[in-house]
């Protein structure tokens, strides 16, 4: 039976939640729970440093070689030689950032004792040839060793992603511009200068964030909590070497004549008479100097002049590498040549002369001759 108007309804009973419901409303709560941790990190964190480990490698530079320069050059010679740079950072977070300002600094190298106006390359003498290392192409900003200083380090940044799982790192390749100046007075020889561990220093300081870009440290100097998560030296450097080749070089070569002058008859004595041999070699330029046996010698030791219209009459004569008239200068190198070091001024020689007494019927009445090659050697 139904009640009237004023009696109470039966009440329906509710249904119970199905299984994907469940599950879609536990998802909701933990998306939840994650939302509340990350602002709970946002508030704990913000921008704050991190505290991971941050390392930087160098790597050596090939030989900055310039080659074979040329005495008194008209231009520079310009050369390169790179390297790189690569610093490191151990896992942060998920979105974690490093940034890094290194300096490398250039002393002044085994060569020499100073960094401007020029650096020095060394012989095995100690001669000098005057070189340069630039931070850029241009070849107008010295690289020098003290970060601040003028000429200074160069500065390097390095930006780059620190993941949470695999940490990051960041790499600059680095060129060092060098230049030899045109119009040196130079020596011959093999020139270098070392640049070791203490000629070539790295320091660098670091920011690490857990979330956001990190920003530059002011200086590569910059201590922790000054305006950087901390800094650090790369004690091995990045050292190298810097070579120039200068070639043995003589030119500008003037002889005069020997003239054994004029004798009425048979040569009853010895006649003798110098000439000389000029030349200029650059210095420390080992050279020496021969002479052929003319175009009529007599077997392969008798040098002999020719008549100058009747070649059938010779007379005898002989050249020296002494004033006593001892030592015969011949061709042979090590055995009868004069040796010489290069000044990088003219050096004269002087050739001995001697026509000896002739023997057997009377020499032809005119005028005899012979020419001489001189060979330098070096």
């Amino acid at each position: 039976m139904h009640g009237g108007p004023g009696a109470p309804q039966p009440q329906r009973a509710a249904s119970a939640p199905t299984g994907a419901a469940a599950l879609h409303r536990r998802a909701i709560a933990v998306i939840r729970a994650l939302a509340l941790l990350l602002v709970a990190a946002l508030a704990l964190f913000g921008s704050r440093s991190a505290h991971a480990d941050t390392n930087c490698v160098v790597t050596t530079p090939v030989t900055l070689a310039f080659g074979t320069i040329t005495n008194g050059s008209a231009s520079v010679t310009n050369t390169t030689t790179t390297f790189t740079i690569t610093c490191s950072t151990a896992a942060l977070s998920l979105l974690a950032t490093a940034s890094v300002r290194a300096c490398l600094g250039i002393g002044n190298g085994s060569g020499g004792s100073a960094t401007q106006p020029t650096r020095s390359l060394r012989n095995a003498t100690t001669d000098t040839m005057a070189f340069q290392l630039y931070t850029n192409a241009t070849r107008s900003t010295i690289w020098g060793l003290t970060p601040g200083s003028n000429p200074g380090a160069q500065v390097i940044d390095l930006n780059y992603n620190v993941p949470l799982l695999t940490g990051g790192s960041g790499t600059v390749t680095v060129t060092i511009y060098g230049q030899v100046p045109a119009g040196q007075t130079l020596s011959a020889g093999s020139f270098s200068s070392s640049f070791a561990a203490a000629d070539t220093t790295v320091r660098f300081a670091y920011n690490e964030v857990l979330l956001g870009t990190a920003s530059p440290p002011p200086a590569c100097t910059t201590p922790a909590g000054g305006g950087a998560t901390g800094n650090k030296t790369v004690a091995s450097g990045f050292p190298f070497t810097v070579t120039a080749n200068v070639l043995p070089q003589c030119s500008t070569y003037v002889t005069t004549d020997m003239d054994f002058g004029s004798n009425a008859g048979a040569i009853t004595g010895n006649i003798d008479r110098t000439s000389t041999i000029g030349l200029t070699c650059i210095n420390r330029t080992a050279y020496t100097i021969g002479l052929d046996n003319g175009q009529h010698v007599l077997g392969t030791t008798t040098r002999r002049m020719q008549h100058a219209t009747n070649p059938s009459y010779f007379i005898a004569y002989e050249l020296y590498r002494d004033s006593g008239r001892s030592q015969r200068w011949g061709n042979t190198i090590g055995v009868d040549t004069v040796p010489g070091t290069g000044t990088g001024g003219t050096q004269t020689l002087t050739v001995y002369g001697r026509a000896p007494p002739t023997s057997g019927s009377l020499p032809a009445q005119g005028s005899y001759n012979d020419v001489i090659t001189v060979n330098i050697t070096y």
